[in-house]
């Protein structure tokens, strides 16, 4: 049983594999995204079960609009019943539910969705479960660079003040912990513009477990596993222990 102070705070999950999943069960087109859409849920309620504060999940990135368009637009109805389906689930188990990504893209009637699920949930404090659409990193990163920018160019901020922590305050999440733990399903060894400022200290875990297939058990072996890992954040191991010891007497 993994203690609070082993459990990770914020995971984060690239859901990936869903097609492919679909192709090796012989289902019928979309039939892995649909599958995936539904192994979301006992995740986030174990997460919920167990105290972890946030987990941020990998639906749509800015580069999946490149993918044919059936599938985007299979891909944006199964957004909206997931949202949809979500709000009662939220409110069952006090979950705040937001979203992060570059909503321009996004039709409006999947927007406003969007915004009344995240004003519904708002006052959740028992998680927060987040979902990227239409995310990518380095669109995060230049967000909160124009932010800044415009602050300066306004005389509300002054070039010098400009830092780590200030850059962090225009990021998305940045009112959550930092993710200690990010998951990539489906055997790809890469961040594919996932939370790049996020997850600077997370630990990485990549499993050959295609989405659908991933399960609460495997979870929890991610999680054991990190619960074995000395996080130094660039300090030595005698440092680190020794910070332990103090903490503990």
């Amino acid at each position: 049983m993994l203690s609070a102070s082993t459990l990770p705070k914020h995971v984060a999950i690239i859901m990936d594999g869903n097609n492919r999943y679909g192709k090796r069960n012989h289902l019928d087109s979309g039939g892995g995204h649909r599958a995936g859409k539904d192994r979301l849920d006992p995740l986030v309620e174990h997460c919920r079960a167990i105290g972890v504060q946030a987990l941020t999940v990998f639906a749509f990135s800015s580069e999946n609009w490149n993918r044919p368009p059936q599938e985007v637009a299979l891909l944006m109805q199964l957004l909206e019943d997931t949202i949809l389906e979500q709000k009662p689930r939220m409110k069952k188990y006090q979950i705040a539910l937001r979203f992060i990504g570059d909503r321009s893209k996004l039709s409006s009637r999947l927007q406003q969705l969007m915004t009344n699920a995240e004003q519904e949930t708002s006052h959740y404090t028992a998680m927060t479960l987040t979902i990227a659409i239409s995310y990518g990193g380095m669109w995060d990163m230049a967000q909160a660079a124009k932010s800044l920018a415009i602050q300066v160019q306004q005389n509300q901020l002054e070039i010098d003040d400009i830092n780590e922590q200030t850059f962090h305050q225009q990021t998305c999440l940045s009112d959550l912990p930092p993710v200690d733990v990010l998951i990539r399903t489906g055997g790809d060894f890469r961040l594919s513009n996932f939370l790049l400022w996020q997850t600077a200290y997370a630990e990485l875990f990549f499993t050959e477990t295609l989405w659908p297939d991933f399960s609460v058990e495997e979870f929890d072996c991610i999680l054991q596993d990190f619960a074995q890992r000395e996080r130094r954040f660039g300090k030595t191991s005698e440092q680190v222990q020794a910070i332990q010891y103090h903490t503990e007497n």
